[in-house]
């Protein structure tokens, strides 16, 4: 039954990516409206984590955050058939790409591209996968459909490597030096294998020292993509920083409380796009309590 729900999921998907942008950012805000209300459990996790990151607000602004990150995570829900089935063409036209000349400067190199979870991180992967062959990094998902249909969102252009977290570091590696910009996500909570603790808004978070390690091991170039949602039918902007000097630094700690400062950056200037419904903080510090 759930696999006819899967296959049921994305011909629906399928269909509203031909609507109009304009009315199908709507319907994605009334879904995130409606997951609001409906979602309890994900309702309290986002909460946790506006108010431990932003303590300097008050109750009725985090509120409100909380309700937009909702809307414009619902929009990204039905928006992403975009990344699976949209023409080349119609995806220039939604995703402009500012800063492209910084990652073109490095062609031939190794480049990791920080790409931390703002909710329209796909379509950031899609659009720049069209530009060159990339590599990526991936998640397996439970069920199996989902996966498979993932993967072949994925691959859609120019024979991209995708692995998997479980492949490790030396194949990455590899594929750095074969000149594919490496898609790179390290910025949620993978338990405490390969993780240190180090601040992220002022707490204490489970943060993987990957972007360092693998920078260490190919020699490359750190670079921040964020890829932006812009209201209604204007579509969205993809923005590639220039490279990160003295990168990397002394330790691999420094290096990922470094990280984790970009990021802060990044997340304060567009907050409810960054994917807060992730328990961010739920892998704690030896004695400390739980957050979740």
């Amino acid at each position: 039954m759930s696999r006819l729900f899967t296959h049921a999921g994305l011909a629906l998907m399928r269909l509203l990516q031909y609507l109009p942008l304009g009315l199908l950012a709507r319907l994605g805000r009334g879904l995130g409206a409606m997951l609001y209300r409906l979602a309890h459990e994900r309702r309290g996790v986002v909460q946790t984590n506006l108010r431990l990151c932003f303590p300097e607000l008050d109750e009725a602004a985090r509120e409100r955050l909380a309700r937009e990150h909702f809307a414009v995570f619902g929009r990204s829900f039905l928006e992403r058939g975009f990344t699976f089935w949209a023409s080349e063409s119609k995806l220039r036209r939604l995703v402009r790409v500012h800063g492209l000349e910084h990652l073109q400067a490095l062609a031939g190199q190794p480049v990791i591209l920080f790409a931390p979870h703002f909710v329209c991180m796909d379509l950031g992967w899609a659009r720049l996968s069209m530009e060159m062959p990339m590599a990526g990094i991936y998640s397996r998902q439970n069920n199996p459909v989902f996966d498979a249909a993932l993967q072949r969102a994925r691959a859609r252009f120019n024979s991209p490597v995708t692995l998997s977290r479980q492949d490790g570091a030396l194949r990455a590696a590899r594929a750095l030096r074969e000149g594919r910009p490496f898609y790179y996500l390290p910025d949620l909570d993978y338990g405490p294998r390969d993780s240190i603790f180090v601040p992220f808004f002022g707490v204490q978070a489970a943060t993987i020292t990957g972007l360092s390690r693998l920078s260490r091991l190919s020699g490359a170039k750190v670079l921040s993509v964020v890829t932006r949602m812009l209201p209604g039918a204007a579509g969205y902007v993809l923005e590639i920083g220039a490279p990160w000097s003295n990168w990397p630094g002394a330790s691999i700690e420094e290096d990922t409380r470094r990280m984790n400062a970009s990021l802060e950056i990044a997340v304060r200037a567009l907050p409810e796009q960054y994917y807060w419904l992730h328990k961010r903080f739920k892998t704690r510090p030896p004695g400390s309590p739980k957050l979740y």
